[in-house]
């Protein structure tokens, strides 16, 4: 009976995980609840947290993304953030607000880079290895979307190439 009794005891005690990640999640919850907390996602990753601290601390940034319908929200990264950076908070911001209204949904993000660019005073952040403070991005900055549009050297349009799959077996041996 000993044996049961502790047994028992593990399992209902203090010591079991279950208990343990219950009173996490409640205390979790309660604090996300906080209205000085607001700012923190509902289920918060390492990466939020330490982020909204560096920017409660001075050493991260919020930044304004305005679309082009002129709606906006609000990403934080480093100060020493690089365009990549920004465009990978963009993503992971955007695929949050979106599950949260309409549930999973794809974003192809090489399609959005690929026909928009972000810029920052009308100066186009094309270089992905560049500082955000080497365009002027500081704290509360303002980058918007721009449609991406490139332009041809000679402004017609390109012949199309004949593509040969076997064009050096036609050679006279």
């Amino acid at each position: 009976m000993e044996s049961g009794a502790k047994e028992e005891g593990k399992v209902l005690g203090y010591n079991s995980k279950y208990v343990k990640k219950v009173a996490l999640l409640s205390t979790l919850a309660a604090l996300l609840d906080d209205p000085i907390l607001a700012d923190v996602p509902k289920e918060p990753s390492l990466s939020n947290v330490d982020i909204l601290i560096n920017l409660e601390l001075g050493s991260a940034m919020c930044i304004s993304i305005f679309k082009l319908d002129g709606t906006f929200f609000d990403v934080a990264v480093m100060n020493s953030a690089t365009v990549k950076d920004l465009k990978l908070a963009i993503e992971k911001k955007v695929i949050e607000l979106e599950q949260s209204k309409m549930g999973h949904r794809h974003i192809s993000w090489r399609h959005v880079w690929a026909n928009f660019c972000l810029a920052h005073h009308n100066e186009k952040l094309f270089n992905d290895g560049a500082a955000l403070q080497d365009f002027g991005v500081r704290n509360n900055s303002q980058v918007q979307f721009l449609p991406y549009v490139v332009s041809k050297g000679s402004g017609g349009h390109s012949k199309r190439r004949k593509h040969r799959f076997f064009h050096g077996l036609n050679k006279h041996s």
